[in-house]
């Protein structure tokens, strides 16, 4: 990847993160917290159809590493250890260091996800 940063502020401070680092984005109506790969949470006060906007604004064509799964996550990617539908869950992980995130979403999604996966476009 390159040297892109992806930059959030609000009105009492801003933040500066190597979208590398993004494991995931979920999302609690009005909040969405934004988890690191060493699992810092930011939350910020933005809807996720916000956060999904200014990823596409900041990071152009890298944004595509960032796939929307249903109404309450975005994922990277490049983190995709592990798809089990059947269980509706999503194990993030970067297999370099012995950190996992399992994350819950609808089965519909995850089958979405796993299409996408399967047809090398969810790289």
């Amino acid at each position: 990847m390159s040297n892109k940063v992806l930059i959030i502020s609000n009105s009492n401070e801003v933040v500066r993160v190597n979208p590398e680092r993004v494991v995931y984005v979920e999302s609690d109506g009005n909040y969405s917290t934004m988890v690191l790969h060493d699992k810092t949470e930011l939350v910020f006060t933005m809807n996720l159809a916000h956060c999904q906007q200014l990823m596409e604004e900041q990071l152009g064509k890298e944004a595509m590493t960032f796939i929307r799964i249903g109404k309450q996550l975005i994922v990277n990617s490049a983190y995709i250890f592990k798809i089990n539908v059947n269980k509706q869950q999503l194990v993030m992980s970067n297999m370099d260091v012995n950190q996992a995130f399992t994350l819950q979403a609808s089965k519909e999604a995850l089958k979405q996800l796993k299409a996408l996966i399967e047809s090398g476009k969810g790289k």
